[in-house]
């Protein structure tokens, strides 16, 4: 940057008369560089370098296979999810509870067969016609089928009660998970595929067709806007002279009639050397970075061209 000032200084010294107020500089475009998000193979390149693009249309295409899968992926298990919180809201089928129903019932009516078993068997022992292990084992036979029936009355209260609230809860958080996790996948199966953020001129395409691209790798150039921006140097004197919005006269090399642009950009510090470091002589060289807007009907005005603005 400091060679490029001193490469400048000579110029605008070597002037004289009107010539004194003149900023030099090139014509330039913002510089967008799209980069890729994952290594995949470029499979389309619909625009080729040099042309006009707009906001949204396509410039590359990346193969999509495998991100397609892992959002399919996704999409199951959102669907595995709703179908899951449903169900708690729902609470159990008719049919489940009939079911469970019945289990009680079984399980009461054996009970009360074994029960009868039980007190029968007790009375013979009384006599001391059955065995102290036949006994046992049929106050075993109760005690199990007691067990059974208990285990069956909590089920059919299982199913009647509803489903308890943090049940529920746990299932709206684990389809809002999944449901982020698809927003996820979809994203980055979109940005497999290119498109401009702003209207300008593709101006390079650094990967071919068939390609692997590199993650992070720029996928395409554009330099944005439909007219260029000189791009020039004030000395310090003119500074404090303009403002952002002031129309200035642009002069083009190539181009004879001026073209009146407007000032979008100054810096509020020099290019190089503070200003404190120099004496008063030495001021008047520092140099301020602006841009000056041209008027969108000079959109075929390329890049690179040298200009002049002239300065109040």
């Amino acid at each position: 940057m400091r060679y490029l000032i001193y490469l400048i200084l000579p110029l605008l010294t070597a002037c004289n008369g009107s010539s004194e107020n003149l900023a030099l500089g090139t014509l330039e475009r913002d510089r967008i560089a799209h980069t890729a998000t994952a290594s995949e193979v470029v499979t389309e390149l619909p625009v080729a370098p040099g042309a006009q693009v707009t906001t949204g249309m396509i410039l590359v295409r990346l193969d999509s296979t495998l991100q397609q899968a892992r959002v399919d992926k996704a999409i199951a298990e959102v669907a595995v999810a709703q179908a899951n919180l449903e169900k708690l809201r729902n609470g159990a089928r008719e049919e489940e509870v009939a079911a469970a129903t019945a289990n009680v019932t079984g399980a009461r009516a054996s009970l009360v067969e074994s029960n009868a078993n039980y007190q029968r068997i007790l009375n013979l022992k009384k006599q001391n016609l059955v065995s102290q292990s036949t006994l046992d084992k049929a106050r075993a036979d109760r005690d199990a089928i007691q067990a059974r029936l208990s285990n069956t009355q909590e089920a059919l209260l299982l199913l009647t009660n509803g489903t308890r609230e943090e049940d529920l809860r746990s299932a709206e958080a684990q389809l809002s998970a999944v449901t982020a996790a698809l927003a996820i996948e979809k994203k980055q199966l979109a940005d497999l595929t290119i498109t401009a953020t702003r209207d300008g001129i593709l101006d390079n395409l650094p990967w071919n067709l068939g390609e692997r691209v590199t993650l992070g790798s720029p996928l395409a150039i554009v330099l944005a806007g439909k007219a260029p921006h000189a791009r020039v140097y004030i000395p310090e004197p003119y500074r404090v002279k303009l403002h952002v919005g002031d129309s200035l006269i642009v002069h083009v090399d190539g181009i004879e009639q001026p073209i009146t642009g407007q000032l979008s950009w100054i810096a509020t510090e020099p290019a190089f050397t503070p200003y404190y470091a120099l004496n008063q002589d030495e001021r008047a060289r520092l140099m301020y970075l602006a841009e000056v807007q041209l008027p969108d009907s000079e959109s075929a005005l390329p890049n690179g061209v040298p200009t002049q603005v002239e300065l109040p």
